[in-house]
């Protein structure tokens, strides 16, 4: 194993919960440093995303649902970006020093509240140059839900139109980016004055806020006939209401998690799940690399902070909270 690490120093700071539980079992402590096996690299961690997901996982809702034995203590954490300091013998196209951003869903070696993390060499890439540090560290998670959703689920083409619910939350306002780069009609619907400003800073154009709008005519304006697909990264009531603007036969999804769940009675409607594998990865990343789809970053915390970001995941806020590592 090659390294740059003083390895005198085998422990490193992390939130870390040692049971399930709300936003106060978060504590910061020292930790061992995770081992870096033959395909792994070890990433030096700057920034890393903080998502709605972390609560689920937090409260314990992944090991009951996936029928996981929890270590504890457990780092929480999907998303990060940093500096690779040691690498396994078996990586090829990655060097000490690398700018990389990585993302690890119930990494096995723990997640990215940390100030060191080892991660598949799969799951890492190098941060495209149009993107800062900080962008990386929140984007992949939401990036990769997003991408998912618009490409794989509900096969968005160029000149289709589709209305993302939800659009100025973290997978909101990256999927609102995606699906005009791929070429679609797009009606983003935000919460609030300010996130309908943040999403028209992204290049959007047609904005309905839903707190305020009449939806369905706000749709209506955009789309007169309906359209022909929706991703939904948020849920309740309205859903129902904003279903009438499909067309018929039209197609709709959300992630898994995404509550009250999206229905309807007219439209098929798919729930997904966001998981990382390299396919995936590389098509994101291709995406970043054309310039056009940022991260917007609300609040960022230090790691010691790590309940109050918790915290504020229950506020309103947009785009994406971080932890500011190093």
């Amino acid at each position: 194993m090659d390294s740059n690490l003083n390895m005198g120093k085998n422990f490193m700071k992390a939130a870390v919960l040692h049971e399930f539980g709300d936003e106060n079992q978060l504590v910061t402590e020292w930790i061992p440093i995770p081992q870096v096996d033959d395909h792994d690299v070890l990433i030096k961690v700057e920034v890393a995303g903080v998502g709605q997901w972390d609560i689920f996982e937090r409260q314990g809702g992944y090991a009951k649902m996936l029928k996981m034995e929890a270590n504890f203590p457990y780092v929480l954490g999907s998303e990060c970006s940093g500096t690779i300091v040691s690498k396994g013998k078996s990586v090829k196209g990655f060097e000490l020093g690398d700018k990389v951003m990585g993302i690890g869903f119930l990494n096995p070696k723990g997640g990215f509240y940390a100030e060191f993390a080892a991660l598949e060499q799969k799951y890492v890439t190098h941060i495209p140059p149009s993107i800062s540090v900080e962008e990386a560290g929140v984007i992949s998670g939401a990036g990769i839900t997003a991408l998912r959703g618009l490409e794989d689920i509900l096969q968005v083409k160029r000149d289709e139109s589709v209305m993302i619910f939800g659009a100025s939350g973290g997978v909101g306002h990256i999927a609102v980016q995606l699906a005009k780069q791929i070429g679609a009609k797009v009606l983003a619907v935000a919460s609030g004055a300010d996130g309908v400003e943040m999403v028209r800073k992204l290049g959007i154009e047609n904005i309905a806020d839903g707190y305020r709008n009449d939806l369905l005519s706000a749709a209506k304006a955009v789309e007169p006939e309906g359209f022909d697909a929706a991703l939904f990264t948020a849920g309740g009531e309205i859903t129902k209401t904003i279903m009438q603007s499909m067309k018929p036969g039209g197609r709709a999804a959300y992630p898994n998690g995404v509550y009250p769940l999206p229905t309807s009675e007219k439209i098929k409607v798919t729930a997904f799940n966001g998981e990382p594998d390299g396919d995936i990865i590389s098509r994101f990343t291709d995406h970043v690399k054309m310039g056009n789809v940022k991260a917007h970053i609300d609040e960022s915390f230090s790691l010691e902070n790590a309940s109050a970001a918790h915290l504020a995941l229950q506020k309103h806020y947009l785009g994406k909270l971080a932890l500011e590592i190093t």
